[in-house]
């Protein structure tokens, strides 16, 4: 499989979807399809910085998602809580930077909070590849809260109305200063954004691919940007126009 290194995504999102189901079909328990997970979240992590891929933003945990059962909530934050402790070092050492985006006072247990607080500050001055987790994230909570923080700066004096653009509202985002996403990929083989990015992949290809994500590694992460290769970004323009990204 060969890609166009000229044409690689600088910033891949994936909506991990498939763990209930890939531990279903194994007879094994939901806790067991999550733990497979992250083991595919480390095999793309990799893949990532071997292909040259400088941003990863993984959907770990929507605001919809505390509608499943209570113990399998618990056992999700717990595995997130271990996979912190024992992940930390081994990020630094990568020169990965983590971010961590969502309502994050809201609901998570305190001492998730604080491992999320350590993590974003132990590996904030690392380049190599930024690492964003969207947890307890809801993409139209997150446009709810910019708009909140931009009328708080209206109301204020220190923001004209009239001046807001595009480019200054990436700013109220809990994403600012992440480039949007060129390629979305969505793993369990379904076909919505489920309030994913929902202003930041306004012009981000989509993918989809059946492989449930305890599944997902290097060769399925290449698939889809051979796909995304494929295709013409015209972003509007017309067919044929040699385009770039707006943003």
């Amino acid at each position: 499989m060969q890609l166009d290194r000229k044409r690689m995504p600088t910033h891949v999102a994936i909506i991990m979807d498939g763990n209930g189901r890939w531990a279903k079909v194994r007879g094994k328990s939901v806790y067991e399809g999550h733990k497979a997970g992250r083991e595919a979240l480390k095999r793309t992590i990799k893949a990532c910085m071997q292909l040259g891929i400088k941003y990863l933003t993984v959907y770990a945990f929507s605001t919809e998602n505390w509608r499943r059962p209570p113990s399998e909530v618990r056992s999700l934050m717990a595995l997130l809580e271990q996979a912190i402790d024992e992940e930390l070092e081994e990020l630094k050492r990568h020169g990965i930077r983590v971010r961590v985006i969502g309502r994050l006072e809201e609901k998570l247990p305190q001492t998730l909070i604080e491992r999320v607080r350590r993590v974003i500050e132990e590996t904030k001055h690392n380049k190599r590849l930024t690492l964003t987790v969207a947890l307890n994230y809801g993409g139209r909570a997150e446009i709810i809260d910019a708009v909140r923080a931009v009328a708080r700066e209206a109301a204020s004096g220190r923001l004209d109305p009239q001046e807001i653009t595009e480019e200054n509202f990436h700013n109220f985002l809990y994403t600012n200063g992440t480039p949007d996403p060129d390629l979305v990929i969505r793993t369990g083989g379904e076909m919505r954004l489920s309030n994913f990015l929902l202003w930041q992949l306004a012009y981000a290809e989509f993918v989809s691919t059946p492989v449930y994500w305890p599944d997902f590694d290097k060769v399925e992460l290449m698939r889809a940007i051979l796909e995304y290769q494929r295709r013409e970004r015209r972003f509007g323009g017309r067919h044929g126009d040699d385009q770039s990204h707006p943003r």
